[in-house]
């Protein structure tokens, strides 16, 4: 049956920044599609909110409370998962965000704030991908899905460190898409436009073509087809998921279009 390629029975996603937002959303759609999570972020509190929500779809959680601008956590957290499940089938690089000096103008921008934002936002993703790459090798599969942004693929007034960042990860998808593409590793990218985290920026997505930002929710099915079985072709892929944004031309750099209605 045509549904059975999109469970996730018997496998083992790790979900970065998985304590709350769009990464416990996708999370929690994994559990209910049967695959245990190995939930990763800094704050206790929230990675236990989402366990319970991962425990109550009848699947295992894992809490690794992990830091993913430092290699040294990464690591612990990639060894935590095999030693508790024994594979790591799916990644979710979703850890990310705003970071010290976002909105300064260049000659503002410290060294520390520069790298602040590529440490949170490309460095991150790097780290994990680098600690999971073994065991998937060893497993001959597995399924990495990046978590990029509408900044990446297009300017922000006064927004430097997380476009470039942004940008270099869809690049690293790219990469990491032909070195691996002959090990049964697939690795797409999601391109996510203004979600529930920063309507308070955008005049609650207005000028969206849809009218609306989008929910948290809506991006779970994304990542469980890239993750299941029924994406077993699309590799290297960015699917942007944004209502039209970037079709109907919204930017985000705080100049927008007129409207009539």
């Amino acid at each position: 049956m045509i549904l059975d390629s999109f469970k996730l029975d018997g496998k083992v996603a790790i979900i970065t920044g998985a304590g709350r937002g769009l990464g416990r959303a996708m999370a929690v759609r994994f559990a209910q599609a049967g695959a245990d999570v190995v939930a990763a972020a800094r704050t206790l509190s929230e990675l236990e909110q989402t366990a319970a929500q991962v425990k109550a779809a009848g699947r295992k959680c894992l809490i690794a409370q992990t830091d993913v601008t430092r290699s040294d956590q990464v690591n612990a957290m990639a060894a935590a998962a095999v030693k508790e499940f024994g594979r790591i089938d799916i990644l979710v690089n979703n850890a990310g965000g705003y970071h010290k000096g976002m909105g300064k103008k260049l000659h503002e921008l410290t060294d520390d704030e520069w790298r602040d934002g590529i440490e949170t936002n490309l460095s991150s993703q790097f780290y994990c991908c680098r600690a999971v790459i073994t065991q998937m090798l060893a497993q001959q599969s597995g399924k990495i899905i990046n978590i990029a942004s509408g900044w990446g693929v297009r300017g922000g007034k006064n927004v430097f460190a997380y476009a470039c960042a942004k940008g270099g990860v869809m690049q690293l998808t790219r990469s990491l898409a032909v070195t691996y593409a002959r090990r049964n590793i697939y690795v797409n990218c999601i391109v996510p436009g203004i979600f529930e985290g920063a309507a308070q920026y955008f005049q609650g997505g207005k000028f969206i073509p849809l009218g609306r930002i989008g929910r948290d929710a809506e991006l779970g099915p994304l990542a469980l087809f890239l993750a299941c079985d029924a994406s077993n072709h699309l590799n290297g892929a960015f699917i942007t998921i944004d209502g039209g944004g970037l079709a109907g031309g919204i930017t985000p750099t705080g100049v927008f279009p007129q409207q009539t209605q």
